[in-house]
C-alpha cells in the first residue's frame, strides 16, 4: 500500500542518514611512518600515567569535553624546556580521543601529540603513542639522535606501483607494496626500520637531497 511504501522509505532515509552520521563521527588516520609522526609532533615523551579524569565542559555544560590524562614524565625527547604533567584527548574514540591508557603508573609509554601551554599537550589515535616496552632499542635510540635529524626530509608511503618522489627531500616508504601491511621492515620494531635523512654529501647544498638509511649505526652506538 501506498502507506507501507512511505513507510518504508522513511525507514530508509533514517538509516542512511544514521549511517552517515556514523561514518562522519568515526576516526580516521593515514598510516605515518614512526620518523614523520616524530617530526610532525611539538612534543615527543616517554611517561608513565598515574590519573584520569574528565576535564572541562560541553556546550551543555557537562564535564565530557575532554579526557585528562595525569602523567609522570619520565625523559623529554622532543618539545617545551619543561616537563609535561597533563595530556588531554577527545572523550570517547569516535572523535579520535586516545582512551585505553593504563592509568596504574607501572605501565611506560611513549606519547607525541601537540604541546600547549603549562606543562600540558593534547594527544589523538593519529599521534605516536605505544608501550615503551614493545619498541625495539633501535627505535628508541632514534629518538634521541636520527630521527630529529631528519626532520627537515619527509617520508612518503607509496600505496600502489609505480610510485616515486615529487621532491629530492622525500624517501619512499614501500611497506604497504611490498609487503601488503603498513608497518613492515621499514617502520616495524621486528627488523632494522629505515630513518630518511640528508645524504652527507648534499647537506650544504640547496635543495636537500635526502636517503632512506637503516639503522644499523644505532644499534652500536
Amino acid at each position: 500500500s501506498p502507506f507501507s511504501v512511505r513507510s518504508c522509505i522513511g525507514t530508509l532515509v533514517v538509516l542512511v542518514l544514521f549511517r552517515v552520521g556514523e561514518i562522519a563521527e568515526a576516526c580516521s588516520c593515514s598510516p605515518v611512518h614512526p620518523q614523520q609522526a616524530f617530526c610532525n609532533a611539538d612534543a615527543v615523551t616517554s611517561a608513565a600515567v598515574i590519573g584520569k579524569v574528565d576535564s572541562g565542559n560541553d556546550i551543555y555544560g557537562n564535564p565530557i569535553k575532554r579526557i585528562q590524562y595525569e602523567i609522570k614524565q619520565i625523559k623529554m625527547f622532543k618539545g617545551p624546556d619543561r616537563h609535561i604533567d597533563v595530556i588531554f584527548t577527545a572523550p570517547t574514540s569516535a572523535v579520535c580521543g586516545v582512551t585505553n591508557l593504563d592509568t596504574n603508573g607501572k605501565k611506560e609509554y611513549l606519547i607525541s601529540g601537540k604541546a600547549e601551554a603549562n606543562g600540558k599537550m593534547h594527544v589523538t589515535l593519529c599521534d605516536l603513542i605505544m608501550p615503551w616496552e614493545s619498541m625495539s632499542a633501535t627505535q628508541k635510540k632514534s629518538l634521541s639522535q636520527r630521527y630529529q635529524m631528519g626532520c627537515d626530509c619527509k617520508i612518503t608511503r607509496c600505496a600502489t606501483f609505480p610510485c616515486e618522489i615529487s621532491a629530492p627531500e622525500e624517501c619512499l616508504w614501500t611497506d604497504w607494496v611490498t609487503e601488503k601491511i603498513i608497518h613492515g621492515r621499514q617502520s616495524e620494531k621486528r627488523h632494522r626500520p629505515i630513518a630518511c635523512t640528508e645524504k652527507e654529501e648534499t647537506k650544504s647544498e640547496v635543495p636537500s637531497s635526502c636517503d632512506v638509511n637503516k639503522l644499523r649505526s644505532l644499534l652500536a652506538a
